[in-house]
């Protein structure tokens, strides 16, 4: 049984009101954190947990890393939390998004090493294929910008519909210049995507959310992105200041070991990609 903490977003949020006082519009090299306790991360259950997990369980002790992972099922509070201090570090996210989440939120986030690809997929409980989505079929997409610009990419990619030229990683609806099939677009959190399936007749889910529904991303989606020369990479980040934290870097350097390398490829089967 994994021995991972499970805090809900209203608790950490709550706690980030407290702590996050004495560190607004402050670097992490003003405040950094106490090097001698376990090292905490914030972490997506799936895959991210699970492979911060197995670290713990079987590389940790040996490299003299006491390693606390609490999960989190959202996109906001880790990055929240490692900003405010609830937490030391945080594995769940990718460059586009961070980039995005530190503009708007004025976070001081910054990422450490990338360990591997969640590939984004559609998928679909009532057709088989891409190309037997009907006129007028509704397709739910997440409605944060950067992922939400990211489905939009991979339908463009497999020729479903065609983005303007030159949009970047903002893209919405709007952005689209060819909708052959008339397709219409739910916008839902990316954690709602898996849950609608029964409700639209296809959606795009981030890897980590389809694992989470048994979905199988490397067979069950219609369409999948590449993982070559993909700038999605998820990586364990920290706050700006942080990253010569010595617990950081040792679990930096576990997270890159051939031992995850295996690990990642034996637990997911090609739904999961080892970046390194």
């Amino acid at each position: 049984m994994r021995n991972t903490a499970k805090l809900s977003t209203a608790v950490l949020a709550a706690g980030a009101l407290t702590l996050g006082l004495s560190a607004c519009g402050s670097s992490g090299s003003d405040s950094a954190s106490d090097t001698s306790g376990p090292l905490v991360v914030a972490a997506s259950p799936t895959p991210h947990a699970e492979i911060l997990n197995y670290v713990k369980e079987n590389l940790a002790k040996k490299a003299g890393l006491d390693l606390e992972v609490k999960e989190f099922t959202d996109y906001v509070t880790p990055n929240t939390a490692t900003e405010d201090g609830s937490v030391d570090a945080n594995y769940f996210q990718n460059q586009p998004y961070l980039d995005d989440f530190n503009k708007k939120r004025g976070t001081h986030i910054v990422p450490v090493v990338t360990v591997h690809l969640e590939p984004l997929g559609l998928y679909s409980h009532k057709v088989k294929s891409a190309d037997a989505l009907k006129s007028g079929a509704t397709v739910a997409v997440p409605n944060d910008s950067v992922n939400e610009a990211r489905a939009l990419k991979l339908l463009d990619a497999n020729g479903i519909i065609t983005l303007k030229d030159g949009v970047g990683n903002e893209a919405t609806p709007s952005d689209i210049a060819k909708n052959p099939k008339n397709l219409k677009f739910k916008e839902l959190e990316a954690a709602q995507t898996p849950r609608s399936l029964d409700d639209v007749d296809a959606a795009v889910i981030n890897g980590n959310y389809a694992i989470e529904a048994d979905l199988k991303p490397a067979s069950d989606a219609l369409v999948l992105e590449s993982a070559d020369n993909n700038p999605y990479g998820n990586f364990l980040a920290v706050k700006d200041g942080n990253e010569d934290d010595p617990r950081v870097k040792k679990l930096a350097k576990l997270l890159t070991s051939p031992e995850v390398k295996k690990f990642i490829q034996d637990k997911y089967a090609g739904s999961v990609i080892a970046s390194f």
